[in-house]
């Protein structure tokens, strides 16, 4: 489901007896600048990255040797001795470390700089490697952190294998062919059927949209408030020439449309509400992105015949809202991008480890306590610093919940644009949020002498000795399945859950357990557990309460006829096979219409066949593969391209190359980027015609542990919704079912530069505009050094690149790229810009500080 391989860094910083503690906390921690460098990526030889922390003192007064810690968050690990021996590396918990200092370390003085070197892992890869959320705490102050004043992340220039340096983007870009506008297809994602007749359709401000079905009601109320803001106020009338009919139609598909552009008027038919709605968002989508640009009187619109139905009836994007907070207009606007590319499932990973996000009105300590983060070493107020969030449990990331009334508004918002929203509660991993908030409950009811109530809704077993970490290093996360309070509590949020969404009149057909990433030796040293195994003949160990747990949570759900969803390892059951731990499609849950979204097909990993082996088993399968549609993993292996590569590297091509059905068919390079060797896929299963019936759907996720704002959440999905969206509405392409390589190849390279061609003339311009804008990836431009001249070129057609020869990054201002530029000396820096003047990162190339000449830099 996510990381794998993630850990966790924070920094305690120095320590000594020999001072004054009310002198130290008389400086200020906002004087602290802190850089974090790279030094050396193979340090003696090994597969590791030697890094330093430069700490340097820009107050007044002294920062003593001691008496205090940094505390920092990283996916890193580290040797315990820094290498400059000042300091010592320790875990807290989870992705929370301290450096605390030895008396090596040396009272800074106003000006001075102090540097601890540590080595780490693994080699540094990207910027999502730095430590991130530096605080410090004094030791006689240990339950309050203060802020230090700025950290910066120093450049880098890798030297790893698989680096994608500007002149490989060159040469990929190179193969795009460059189409001119009026050429490309106008609707996206593409249709079953589509037409185009020569002819154009008038738009003006007096066009009158009518529909005689009050079914599609709530859909010409959207339609109009579309035109409306498309022009303005506007005066209609219902006689004018100028008109959108919405019309019924008996027994087209139950997501399908007709449209039908002629130039007198404009007609869309469909047999279901959600039909006419996606018909309206493929009207909406011929409509040239000019026309968003700046008012205009009227718009012409290409005349066109569409008959269309989606592929999947279940198109989603996973948003991960607990490990970094968005905020409710952000998740609104995300809901509008999807409801116009015909998404219809968006599913809120709404609880975690690092956060709960969602106002429960029965248990307040949830949102009370599991909704904030800041500095705590004992969680009983709120949860500790995670993903760089600081010591200030006001921060804007680690902080946030949705109220009720929030949630309902989002909710409504997208049922009218026929999206439904599954909520995610995990359980029993990922549940330290959930965990310690219940445990504040306890602490609250307990003090008032309510020991019933207290245990009422307790997720632990008091006792229970047992000790593990997680794979994001928790050794406090998983709720204890053998009390009985865990389905007292688990009844109760769904009860509540039921009632938001009946309140909101919003459709509620799945609540996602979760159910992965359990680590090994929970519960073995509970007496709960020891019990219940003694009146449970059935449960022989604690992997047998794997099946005990989700079958108890199943029938709550089935008893009030809502269905179990959850990640691959609610579906599985482990076995052995040649003595060797594996698992296979449980048999105990596959007539109870359960349905797993299946994360873990890591090439290379053993797993890649195991979505198709729970479809051929009989499981309703979402394909939410790593290798194609996850949103958090990097663009490419590029210190400046921000994001994880512990599953893969992710450009767009790799959504838009998904086989949903033969997904090993395009799978070519390793989580590396190295090229595979397809003897992996023997003996895999492949998906048999049953199985194919069980692929209900395709998912693209974004988990937020890199993930802090709205910009960089817009950056991480578009334009990779671009591709998810046409591989989940429309049917196989040619070259997806071409049985010839070579043949199949080509009808991909021509598929693709169509594609790029469509996002770069047509939607990522649209997506400027539309909606208010979205902060999408303007990706670094290609260059390459010929004949003393520089080119340049850019993955999307359409996108402006501009460039400078005086050293400084380019602007809105700058030249524009028009041909090759003579060079002769000096730096010379290319950058991309979107329609708005917003630039991506810049490919430099020319001559380095010291005067050496490179092709380029990152």
């Amino acid at each position: 489901m996510r990381k794998i391989f993630t850990t966790m860094l924070i920094a305690a910083f120095f320590m000594s007896s020999a001072f004054k503690t009310t002198d130290a906390i008389k400086f200020n921690a906002a004087d602290l600048r802190i850089s974090w460098e790279v030094m050396d990526n193979n340090y003696q030889g090994k597969n590791e990255a030697l890094t330093a922390l430069v700490i340097t003192n820009s107050g007044r007064e002294v920062l003593p040797a001691g008496g205090w810690k940094f505390y920092f968050n990283s996916g890193r690990g580290f040797t315990e001795n820094a290498v400059s021996g000042n300091a010592k590396i320790n875990q807290v918990n989870g992705d929370l470390y301290s450096i605390t200092p030895t008396t090596s370390f040396k009272e800074l003085k106003p000006g001075e700089s102090a540097r601890v070197e540590y080595v780490n892992d693994d080699p540094v890869v990207n910027v999502t490697d730095a430590p991130e959320g530096i605080y410090l705490v004094w030791d006689a102050q240990p339950e309050k952190g203060y802020s230090i004043g700025s950290f910066d992340i120093k450049p880098y220039k890798p030297t790893y294998a698989g680096l994608i340096t500007p002149e490989i983007v060159y040469d990929r870009n190179k193969t795009v062919t460059d189409i001119p506008a009026d050429q490309l297809p106008k609707i996206l994602p593409t249709p079953v059927s589509y037409k185009e007749t020569g002819s154009a359709f008038t738009l003006t401000a007096n066009i009158h949209v009518s529909s005689v079905d009050k079914r599609f009601d709530k859909e010409l109320a959207i339609l109009n408030n579309d035109m409306k803001a498309l022009f303005g106020k506007r005066a209609t009338n219902k006689y004018a020439d100028n008109v959108i009919s919405l019309e019924y139609k008996e027994g087209l598909n139950a997501e399908g449309y007709e449209l039908s552009v002629k130039t007198s008027a404009i007609t869309i038919r469909a047999t279901t509400a959600a039909g006419m709605f996606y018909g309206i968002q493929s009207f909406k989508t011929l409509i040239p992105v000019t026309a968003l640009a700046k008012p205009t009187s009227s718009i012409q619109i290409s005349c066109v015949e569409v008959t269309d139905a989606p592929r999947f009836p279940h198109r989603a994007v996973m948003l991960d809202v607990a490990r970094n907070f968005q905020p409710q207009k952000q998740v609104i606007k995300l809901l509008e991008a999807m409801s116009l590319y015909k998404l219809n499932v968006l599913h809120l990973h709404l609880t975690d480890d690092e956060g709960w996000r969602i106002e429960i009105p029965s248990l307040p300590e949830l949102t009370s306590v599991g909704s904030k983060r800041g500095h705590t070493l004992d969680s009983k107020n709120h949860l500790p610093a995670s993903h760089g969030s600081g010591p200030d449990v006001n921060n804007p990331y680690g902080t946030g919940f949705y109220t009720k009334a929030e949630y309902i508004e989002i909710l409504k918002y997208a049922t009218d644009r026929h999206i439904t929203v599954i909520p995610e509660i995990e359980t029993p991993g990922h549940a330290r949020a959930s965990i310690k908030a219940m445990d504040a409950r306890y602490d609250r009811l307990m003090a008032e002498g309510k020991k019933e109530e207290a245990t009422k809704y307790l997720l632990r077993d008091l006792d229970d000795k047992s000790e593990y970490r997680s794979v994001q290093y928790w050794n406090d996360n998983v709720i204890n399945v053998s009390v009985p309070s865990t389905y007292t509590f688990v009844e109760r949020v769904v009860d509540d859950l039921i009632s938001i969404y009946k309140e909101a009149g919003a459709p509620l057909p799945n609540i996602h357990f979760g159910g992965d990433e359990v680590p090994p030796h929970v519960w073995e040293k509970s007496p709960a557990y020891i019990a219940l195994k003694a009146t449970h003949p059935e449960i022989q160990n604690t992997g047998d309460l794997w099946y005990y747990f989700y079958g108890r949570v199943n029938q709550i759900l089935k008893a009030k006829g809502i269905h179990l969803s959850g990640w691959e390892e609610m579906a599985l059951r482990k076995t052995r096979l040649d003595g060797n731990d594996t698992y296979v499609p449980n048999p105990d849950f596959t007539g109870e219409h359960l349905q797993a979204d299946v994360w873990n097909n890591v090439l290379g990993g053993g797993q890649e066949d195991l979505a198709y082996k729970l479809a051929n088993g009989g499981y309703k399968v979402v394909l939410t593969c790593v290798t194609n549609l996850y949103f958090d993993m990097a663009n490419y292996k590029s210190f400046d391209e921000p994001g994880y590569y512990w599953g893969a590297f992710l450009g767009i091509d790799k959504f838009y190359s998904f086989i949903p059905y033969d997904y090993f068919k395009n799978a070519d390079v390793d989580k590396n980027g190295a090229p595979i060797n397809r003897s992996i896929f023997l003996g895999k299963q492949r998906l048999t015609d049953y199985g194919k019936s069980n692929i209900i759907g395709l998912q693209g996720a974004l988990w937020a542990e890199t993930v802090k704002g709205t910009e960089r959440m817009d950056y991480m999905i578009f334009p990779r919704l671009f591709g998810l969206a046409e591989r989940a509405w429309a049917q196989d392409p040619a070259w997806a079912t071409e049985k010839d390589a070579i043949k199949a190849q080509q009808e991909y390279q021509q598929s693709w530069s169509v594609f790029l061609n469509v996002l770069g003339k047509r939607e990522m311009p649209r997506l400027s505009y539309y909606n208010g804008g979205y902060n999408y990836r303007v990706p670094k431009p290609g260059i390459s050094l010929q004949d003393g001249k520089y080119s340049s070129n850019i993955e999307f057609p359409g996108l402006t690149i501009r460039y400078t020869t005086n050293g400084k990054d380019p602007d809105a201002g700058s030249k524009v790229y028009t041909g090759p530029v003579d060079y002769k000396s000096g730096v010379i820096k290319f950058r991309a810009f979107d329609p708005k003047g917003r630039g991506g990162n810049v490919a430099t190339g020319g001559e380095d500080a010291e005067g050496k000449k490179q092709g380029s830099t990152l």
